[in-house]
């Protein structure tokens, strides 16, 4: 039986035995096109007005709408224009839309990141800005806190705009159950100090804090809290199938939306595990997910359910922008081999630095597998940078990805261990 895994921007084919438990997302083949979708979404909402009638009501002269940044594969410039016109329809000025990525601590976007994810018209035609988390003059205090206790600093462009659409893909998330919705506010808009509740090693320790649950996740009732306070006036929820393509949109208000976004999503990517394997492959979701070895650590642990303790997870990610920001770099050269001293660290110091987050989230599949289990396979990342990052890292040409991967399943097959594959990575999060 063959296998096709999500790897940069192509796939590689796998052989795996019959009867291998293969994990897949099962949405329907799009109804419609991506405009179309979503011009029925916001002219058809969920607990809301449509978005123009809203906006006529309101009699409002500026709009915000924030979009996702890189990272996320929302195909934007196939719809993005059709909001657009919306809104300019209601009466609102072009030259008082400003387009806004929520980066949250990402880095900004680039000219050419821009102009493919939202074509060269919208780039020409619309102000585009970056949130910054780190520049100071571009963030505002609201008043209030957030459930944790949180002072709550904004985007300034984001608070100041008469009024605030949000758009976002709704996936598994390994952290906040679902990605989308609140999320789009915090940590996307938000500073560091603002998220420093919502990354914290308490709130991450946390069972509830988990793929494709809400329920008790102390990070969706912080974020949630904090997109309460912001006061989003209309939210556009997106799904996405292993092509990429739009296969739904719900739109309106921002927790009626998302909520109902969230069923359609556990229905169709969150499969039950009827079998916990000894070895489970995952991709780490492709383009543009796997760019950076920090975010495929979200295919690491999406992948947990389905093996079992102390057996072995293979995972692949092309990590062909590195290894992440400075201070993840940092944090896992200074901790390489000493998980649990980084963990002892962040429990006992109330100081949080920039994407520790990510590393604790890895050692949950270290606890679980071991450091020598965790085998990662990437072109994009030198012997002595996996060295660095607690994993046992095997480094190929590019163009023996494929060749590598299957001798190490192969190998594993012989041993008569159980295999499950997850073609998706993270998109897919079994239970």
């Amino acid at each position: 039986m063959l296998v096709n895994l999500q790897y940069n921007k192509k796939q590689i084919e796998i052989r795996v035995p019959e009867g291998t438990a293969v994990y897949r997302t099962s949405y329907r083949e799009p109804e419609n096109d991506a405009g179309m979708l979503v011009q029925n979404a916001i002219r058809n909402p969920v607990n809301s007005s449509p978005l123009s009638e809203t906006l006529k009501n309101s009699g409002v002269r500026s709009v915000v709408i924030v979009v996702s940044d890189i990272t996320r594969p929302i195909p934007y410039a196939d719809f993005l224009d059709t909001v657009l016109e919306e809104i300019e329809d209601a009466g609102v000025a072009r030259d008082n839309i400003i387009i806004l990525i929520a980066t949250g601590m990402h880095r900004p976007s680039t000219a050419a990141e821009r102009e493919l994810m939202f074509g060269r018209e919208v780039c020409e035609r619309y102000q585009i800005v970056d949130h910054r988390a780190d520049k100071a003059d571009e963030l505002v205090t609201i008043s209030g806190t957030s459930k944790a206790g949180r002072p709550i600093e904004l985007n300034r462009c984001f608070v100041e705009a008469d009024f605030r659409i949000v758009t976002g893909l709704v996936e598994p998330h390994f952290m906040a159950g679902f990605s989308g919705g609140r999320k789009a506010i915090c940590p996307g808009l938000c500073s560091l100090e603002t998220v420093k509740a919502f990354h914290s090693f308490t709130f991450l320790d946390d069972s509830s804090a988990r793929n494709g649950n809400l329920e008790g996740n102390p990070l969706h009732y912080e974020s949630l809290s904090i997109a309460r306070k912001a006061d989003a006036g209309f939210c556009i929820n997106l799904v996405v199938d292993r092509k990429h393509r739009v296969v739904g949109a719900i739109a309106g208000d921002l927790e009626t939306s998302h909520n109902v976004t969230c069923k359609l999503v556990s229905k169709n990517a969150c499969p039950p595990v009827e079998q916990k394997k000894d070895v489970v492959l995952t991709s780490s979701g492709g383009f543009p997910l796997d760019a950076t070895f920090y975010q495929c650590v979200k295919g690491m642990v999406s992948c947990l359910p389905a093996v079992k303790r102390g057996g072995v997870v293979v995972s692949i990610g092309s990590c062909s922008e590195g290894i992440g920001s400075s201070e993840y770099q940092n944090i896992m050269c200074e901790y390489s081999g000493r998980w649990k001293d980084f963990l002892g660290h962040i429990k006992n110091n109330d100081s949080i630095i920039k994407d520790q987050w990510q590393f604790q989230m890895q050692t949950k599949v270290l606890q679980h597998v071991g450091n020598d289990n965790l085998i990662f396979v990437t072109d994009g990342l030198s012997a002595s940078d996996l060295s660095r990052l607690s994993v046992n890292g095997v480094h190929v040409p590019e163009d023996c990805v494929q060749q590598r991967v299957q001798e190490l399943l192969d190998r594993f097959v012989q041993e008569g261990r159980s295999v499950a594959v997850i073609p998706e990575g993270p998109y897919c999060a079994p239970y």
